[in-house]
């Protein structure tokens, strides 16, 4: 008799991973459940105590060994201290994309591997396809859920040694199947936000780290019009609690730029204004997943999780990267992710500069 392929699930608490147990268990494998901490829940503002439970009650039910495995240490060394350092910067970063990079598919790929796993498995919504021997990333194939953009700046060697079992299904189907199994997670919600912040005040938090200085708010001419409370607060395209309103024409005011030489938030007034919108910008740390295309090469760009897919250029320009952009964009924001694709090929990404 065969012996069964050995595959460690991290498992999150939630119903897609969850859900992605039940498949493997069903698909012949030797699952076995991991249960990543990855914060120290010191105030309890963190739900990884009542995710832990779920993953319990789930794996009891199905039958599958599961265990804890700390990655504190790591996620502080990588992860967090990259998140304050790019606050410090006035950028706007993504650590759930460096959660993944460093984390997911680094620290515990290689803890996975020294238990001699074949495989781990993730509940992310993303695809794998193997084609002359090379791993490509695609997207899962409910595109509101898609998760590839997360996922763009994973190397192809670790996406071999990973199965998506849910990235074939649709939120609907999958939320099914838990309900047919009665698992507790059945009707969970969607987990938000960054795990380290939880329910509490996103600025309050950062004010325990960082230190903040507030300083003047001004139009695109220079003009005052108002006191900001520290530049980290902020990020482009944002239009609410910018504590200005009912201005000239009375339309809302969105974030335009940060001039940190100065201290000045710099906003424009009006959706629609030009100084909001952009039809190139520069990215750096470029990653490819599989391969390096030759460039200019002419792809699709996604500027943040959630927004749709914009047709683009990017080129190199002497030892720069540039997006060029079909038509404007409004929101492009330092720091955070700008994913390349082809279709539904994550080619990879790089961070807007």
């Amino acid at each position: 008799m065969q012996e069964k392929k050995k595959v460690i699930l991290g498992m999150s608490g939630g119903v897609d991973s969850s859900v992605s147990a039940i498949l493997l268990k069903e698909a012949g494998y030797d699952v076995t459940a991991v249960f990543m901490r990855n914060w120290a829940e010191d105030d309890g503002m963190c739900t990884a105590r009542e995710d832990y439970i779920d993953v319990v009650s789930v794996c009891s039910q199905l039958g599958i060994k599961y265990f804890t495995v700390n990655f504190e240490k790591e996620y502080r060394d990588r992860v967090f201290s990259y998140f304050l350092s790019e606050y410090k910067k006035g950028r706007t970063p993504n650590p759930d994309v460096m959660c993944n990079t460093e984390i997911k598919f680094k620290a515990f790929l290689d803890y996975a591997m020294d238990f001699d796993a074949d495989y781990i498995a993730m509940g992310h919504y993303a695809r794998t396809k193997k084609v002359d021997g090379k791993t490509y990333l695609l997207k899962g194939l409910d595109n509101n859920k898609d998760q590839s953009y997360f996922l763009s700046r994973v190397k192809s060697e670790a996406l071999e040694k990973t199965l998506f079992p849910v990235g074939d299904l649709t939120k609907d189907e999958v939320r099914r199947i838990a309900e047919k199994y009665e698992l507790s997670t059945a009707s969970k919600k969607d987990s938000t936000g960054i795990c380290f912040i939880g329910e509490r005040d996103f600025n309050e938090f950062l004010d325990q780290f960082l230190f903040t200085k507030p300083g003047k708010i001004v139009d695109e001419k220079g003009k005052v019009l108002g006191e900001h409370s520290g530049l980290m607060h902020y990020t482009i395209g944002q239009r609410r609690g910018i504590g200005i309103g009912g201005i000239g024409s009375g339309e809302p005011f969105f974030v335009a730029d940060k001039d940190l030489k100065n201290n000045l938030l710099i906003v424009a007034q009006g959706i629609n204004n030009p100084v909001l919108y952009r039809d190139e910008f520069e990215v750096e740390d470029i990653f490819w997943i599989t391969e390096n295309p030759s460039l200019p090469v002419d792809l699709s760009v996604k500027i943040r999780y959630r927004a749709s897919d914009q047709a683009a250029t990017l080129e190199k320009q002497n030892d720069k990267y540039v997006v060029k952009l079909k038509k404007p964009l409004k929101g492009v924001t330092p720091g955070q992710v700008c994913v390349f694709y082809q279709g539904d090929v994550c080619l990879g990404s790089g961070i807007i500069k």
